[in-house]
């Protein structure tokens, strides 16, 4: 049923119910995402920073590839604890929680010390075990010892992780956006500091162990909030507590399933990696991050939507649920198509300006831009994904459904690596992943309209028509502005200019698309963008 009456012919809200009156507060998209995007924005800002003095002291090289295998572990942990498998199955619950008891305290109370208990007993298994762990995930590595070190360092990420995801999942879904928003912020303040304080004796270990130390900061920044966020309710004790605990599994291990068959790209790429010559694993590593960038910031808005979803899931309003995904979908494609149309035409002048420097040569350069062209032709897919995966989550039932979506890009991606790595190399590993991701994007999106609400296929395919449109234009804007700069101007130079070339062609073919001139009479502009996008605070997502 939906949440609104009528009165005198006119449709009204219904009133707000408990949970969402003592508990959650309402939130404009608007002002979250933008105080999402400016903290997450520092925070991947501070992350270049750390990426600049990696590359810059450390270069590109065996001591870096041993690095990148003990980072599989935040790198794995942190989709699995922060930003997927925790967000999707505790902002969920513990929105239901508020709407049925106006607390998560009783939530908090049965969830937060077997996590925190189960998670220290996985990291310590993984100290023990990361000699054999490294044999098997990088066996040509040039430097297993000191991969075996920063292994051991990074497990200590894994209770810190899941700590942090925890309490970032409970405050978004109380409506509290902004320490959520700076945890890694946090974490690259630590990983910074300690590399800047340890480099000289400890080399590129002192990178291991900042994980460490940045992974206790996401969970410090976090703590006040967390406490004022949590009313006073007793726990629930006998049967309430065992059916909470049941509820909890039934939900997590779909989750987890998802989640590690997405990551296991990683674990993909690194394996095969590690019989390329050296460097080319940190090469990977440098490309993935920065083309990952946009589809991080793109993703902010369905982190900011994600506890409305979940509100109207549980309240089962299909049709608020339909426009919420629709609006996700054709929104995030538009922001991360625009990205991928700057960095496939300015990928070399990107890379040339946060990376070649110090140890970071002109040939590591090339070989990152290959790769990270490559990769942006992925970028959809992964924000896809994304999108669909938070639709599957936000129901009140276990949903397989990703899990089985992202196995079968896993085939893909493995395949197409094991077949192509030989004759191409790192660039084979990338289009493999690309083609892998979108390949589980789509099969994602005709799930989530089989399974979870009826999406309109005629909205969504003329919005993505568009956005198409407007990327392909971009793009030939790009290289035409490359060519004409390229000759005058440095790489730093280039980059605004080229980036306003691309930026002002894609609005402009855009907005040309979705509200042509014939239909600027009697709001038609007003219904084309309404058809193109829902995104005003209630949405009809309330």
């Amino acid at each position: 049923m939906t949440r609104h009456g009528k009165v005198r012919g006119r449709v009204v809200p219904a009133p707000r119910d408990p949970g969402e009156r003592r508990g959650a507060r309402r939130v404009s998209v608007g002002r979250a995402t933008a105080l999402t995007a400016v903290l997450i924005g520092c925070g991947t800002a501070l992350g270049f920073v750390r990426d600049l003095i990696m590359a810059h002291l450390f270069g590109a090289s065996g001591d870096t590839d041993a690095f990148l295998i003990g980072w599989m572990i935040p790198e794995t942990a942190s989709p699995l604890l922060i930003e997927d498998a925790m967000a999707l199955l505790m902002v969920p619950l513990v929105t239901r929680a508020l709407r049925d008891r106006a607390s998560a305290r009783p939530l908090v109370r049965v969830v937060l010390p077997r996590l925190v208990v189960a998670l220290a007993l996985v990291a310590a298994a993984l100290m023990l075990v990361a000699p054999h762990l490294v044999a098997v995930l990088a066996p040509g590595l040039a430097h297993p010892d000191d991969a075996v070190r920063c292994v051991r360092f990074a497990a200590v990420t894994i209770p810190m992780f899941g700590v942090a995801g925890f309490l970032s999942a409970t405050l978004r879904a109380h409506g509290r956006f902004g320490p959520p928003a700076a945890i890694y912020l946090a974490y690259n303040v630590g990983i910074v500091a300690t590399i800047l304080i340890l480099k000289d004796e400890h080399g590129v270990l002192s990178a291991a162990l900042g994980v460490a130390v940045g992974s206790v900061l996401m969970v410090v920044v976090q703590v006040p909030a967390f406490v004022r966020c949590l009313g006073p309710a007793p726990a629930p004790t006998g049967p309430a507590r065992g059916a909470l605990r049941l509820t909890v599994f039934a939900a997590l291990v779909p989750i987890v399933a998802y989640t590690v068959g997405r990551q296991a790209q990683v674990f993909v790429e690194r394996f095969l990696g590690s019989d390329l010559a050296a460097g080319s694993i940190s090469q990977l590593n440098y490309a993935q991050k920065v083309a990952q960038v946009p589809m991080i910031l793109s993703l902010l808005v369905v982190t900011v939507t994600f506890p409305k979803l979940a509100r109207v899931s549980a309240d089962a309003d299909l049709g608020a649920v339909r426009r919420r995904i629709e609006g996700d979908v054709l929104v995030v494609s538009a922001i991360v198509l625009a990205a991928v149309a700057f960095l496939v035409t300015f990928g070399d002048a990107v890379v040339a300006v946060l990376f070649e420097h110090g140890a970071f040569t002109a040939d590591d350069t090339a070989a990152t831009a290959q790769i990270m062209r490559v990769y942006a032709l992925g970028l959809w897919g992964q924000s896809m994904v994304g999108v669909a995966a938070r639709a599957f989550f936000a129901q009140h039932r276990p949903m397989w459904g990703p899990g089985g979506a992202v196995a079968a890009g896993l085939a893909v991606n493995v395949a197409g690596g094991v077949a192509f790595v030989g004759t191409y190399g790192a660039p084979a590993l990338a289009a493999a992943n690309a083609a892998g991701i979108t390949v589980a994007a789509l099969l994602m999106l005709a799930g989530v309209r089989r399974s979870v609400a009826p999406l309109g296929a005629r909205v969504l395919l003329s919005g993505l028509a568009r956005v198409g449109l407007a990327t392909a234009a971009a793009c030939g804007t790009g290289f035409a502005a490359r060519e004409l700069l390229a000759p005058h101007v440095s790489p730093l130079a280039a980059l605004p200019l080229g980036g306003l070339a691309v930026a002002a062609v894609y609005v402009a073919v855009l907005v040309a698309l979705v509200a042509p001139p014939t239909r600027w009479r009697g709001g038609g502009v007003r219904r084309e963008l309404a058809a193109f996008a829902h995104l005003s605070d209630d949405g009809g997502t309330r």
